[in-house]
């Protein structure tokens, strides 16, 4: 009988949520609390605990003095962490490297994909399908598959290009270069860039380049002059999607500077690993070197919020 009685109670506050539209708002309300309330928790509290390290002078932080309170137990906040993180290493170098290489990434990038995504969107040729699947298949590689070749082709170590006995070709050495970097992180990015920018190219009506084309521009003038116009909230989304992956990347960055006077291109990552040495940690100072790096993404990710839905919703849709 209790299940019954369970089983009609579950069934009776099913039916009035379907049908009771005041019972349905507060579902929906006590549904935004709760993921508002798990989203806090799992996003922004890791930057709380940032906060509270950069402000934690280092001796409390390897004593164990410390707690969570908003600025510290004793109440004297370490606010100094944040300009030493500029004294101790050109920590701004850093950060205008990421900006550069993000930048650079960013323009390849979007250059290659735009043209990618007019064949694939508005283009009819045989293995279209196969061609596209086969270029998503390779965002789904784990960066490192690509490591050993790309060394030995960055180190100039990779075989010659022959012809009838003759090396018509030899790679040259890329490595301790930004060219080294930026390479990897055009090929990794592009991908997603090339499926974002087809999936809008398709959506322009063909009237609008026919008549692009009637007044005497050629494909890649109505490429740049009609299609990636209208499909603004697209390129948006790509650019700040391929920004962001690349300001935050290591990996290749990482392994392609050999040597001291290459790390000089070292992106914002490794000048946060740079506080920590063999023997001494710094937590206090890549906490706060760590809330620097993420300001500038967060502002531009809240400058280009609406770009970025606008550009993800709209691409779902099939008009």
């Amino acid at each position: 009988m209790s299940s019954e009685s369970s089983d009609g109670a579950l069934a009776r506050w099913t039916q009035g949520v379907i049908h009771d539209d005041e019972q349905r708002k507060r579902l929906y309300r006590a549904l935004f609390y709760i993921v508002t309330v798990f989203f806090l928790v799992t996003t922004l509290f890791p930057f709380y605990w940032l906060l509270v390290l950069a402000l934690t002078p280092s001796r409390l932080i390897l004593g164990g003095e410390w707690d969570l309170p908003l600025l510290r137990p004793q109440g004297q906040a370490n606010w100094a962490a944040f300009g030493d993180v500029f004294q101790q290493i050109p920590f701004h170098l850093y950060v205008f490297n990421s900006f550069v290489l993000a930048i650079v990434t960013t323009i390849i990038v979007l250059f290659i994909a735009s043209l990618a995504g007019y064949v694939f969107g508005r283009l009819e040729f045989p293995g279209r399908g196969a061609l596209m699947l086969g270029i998503l298949a390779i965002s789904y590689f784990p960066p490192a598959a690509f490591l050993v070749p790309l060394f030995d082709a960055f180190t100039g170590n990779a075989v010659a290009v022959p012809f009838l006995g003759v090396e018509l070709f030899q790679a040259p050495r890329l490595v301790n270069t930004p060219t080294a970097m930026v390479l990897p992180f055009s090929a990794l990015f592009l991908p997603l860039a090339i499926f974002i920018l087809t999936t809008f190219y398709s959506q322009i009506p063909d009237g609008l380049e026919d008549a692009a084309r009637v007044e005497g521009t050629t494909r890649l003038g109505a490429l740049f002059r009609v299609i990636i116009p209208l499909s603004a909230p697209g390129v948006a989304t790509a650019a700040v999607l391929t920004f962001i992956a690349v300001y935050n990347e290591y990996f290749f960055s990482s392994i392609m500077a050999l040597d001291n006077q290459a790390a000089q291109w070292s992106p914002l990552v490794g000048g946060i690993l740079s506080y920590q040495s063999q023997y001494t940690t710094d937590f206090h100072l890549m906490a706060a070197a760590s809330i620097i790096g993420v300001l500038p993404v967060v502002i531009l990710v809240v400058v280009a919020q609406e770009r970025i839905v606008s550009g993800l919703t709209a691409g779902a849709l099939k008009e």
